[in-house]
């Protein structure tokens, strides 16, 4: 059995912290690992290569976004108004 069943990921940081930022943590990092759809190929294969820097690896097609979720909030503001 794993030994950070409760705590996953942030069971690196040990008791370092404070339980707070290592819950907000466990946030920000579940958002920014999975994997989202591409928008020029249409798979679930897009993975941050960088801060703010996306990359799908099925098709290659590297773009800017936000730096853990690839669309902002405010993103989507901008592509409703201008499209």
């Amino acid at each position: 059995m794993s030994r950070t069943k409760k705590v996953r990921s942030a069971g690196k940081f040990g008791p370092r912290y404070g339980l707070r930022v290592r819950r907000t943590w466990l946030e920000i990092e579940a958002v920014q690992r999975q994997k989202y759809v591409c928008r020029k190929c249409g798979k679930k294969a897009v993975k941050r290569a960088g801060t703010g820097i996306w990359e799908c690896r099925h098709c290659g097609y590297k773009f800017a976004g936000g730096c853990y979720q690839p669309v902002t909030p405010g993103g989507k503001l901008v592509e409703k108004s201008v499209g």
